[in-house]
């Protein structure tokens, strides 16, 4: 089993047309290496938050791999500090993302939903559903996170019921 787990497939789809996306849209692609071998990658990608008094432009941190002999080793958290600190320097409010709470708040996230900011699907786990606000942030910028076209097209948003 790869760094994605059950997901790969999809997860490899996605990645593929959302590398199409960083170009043009703002977006962000890291990788950490190894010995010239690919061991980490992690995706932030330009998704709008509808907030009352217009569109905003976000990140959304999507998606996130190690490969299993390097997790736990720093390589996710170099990434993801790396990550935050280059979109935050590119002006980007917030990032939003689906994961483990426990993971993910030590770099700074919280729970969207008690932070003004509506899942873009019920099939997101409210735990799940996380934001990190970042200096460009106002507070009028609340609202529901609307995710880009290749997430849906890749049904790559929250959580299917198995054998459904």
């Amino acid at each position: 089993m790869g760094a994605f787990g059950d997901h790969g497939t999809v997860v490899a789809d996605l990645v593929d047309a959302l590398r199409d996306t960083i170009a043009t849209c703002n977006g962000l692609s890291l990788v950490a290496e190894h010995a010239g071998q690919v061991i980490g990658h992690i995706m932030f990608t330009r998704s709008v938050l509808d907030a009352p008094r217009r569109l905003v432009e976000v990140q959304v941190l999507s998606p996130l791999a190690v490969t299993p002999e390097y997790q736990k080793q720093g390589v996710g958290s170099a990434l993801i500090n790396e990550g935050i600190k280059t979109v935050a320097e590119r002006q980007a409010p917030l990032v939003f993302l689906e994961g483990d709470p426990g993971y993910y708040a030590r770099f700074g996230f919280l729970p969207g939903g008690d932070h003004g900011f509506r899942k873009p699907s019920l099939r997101i786990p409210d735990a799940a559903f996380q934001v990190i606000r970042l200096p460009r942030y106002e507070s009028w910028m609340t609202g529901t996170l609307v995710y880009s076209e290749p997430f849906w097209r890749h049904d790559a948003v929250g959580l299917r019921e198995p054998h459904a």
